[in-house]
């Protein structure tokens, strides 16, 4: 199955926010902190992680006004 650069690009987006929720689970339930700071780190991570990726897609790529 080919995919389009376009469901690639959401595909890259979903798995991103799927990485940062696991980051959140993970620190609430394994480091045993609040949930509250769980939380808080876990919106520090998701921007960070797409800041990071050198190939990461915009939105733009893949929302309504994608090609």
């Amino acid at each position: 199955m080919k995919l389009s650069n376009k469901h690639k690009s959401a595909i890259k987006s979903y798995l991103r926010a799927v990485a940062a929720s696991g980051i959140t689970v993970l620190l609430a339930i394994v480091a045993d902190i609040r949930p509250e700071f769980a939380i808080l780190a876990g919106a520090l991570v998701a921007p960070l992680a797409k800041a990071l990726d050198p190939k990461s897609g915009k939105e733009a790529d893949y929302g309504l006004n994608a090609k």
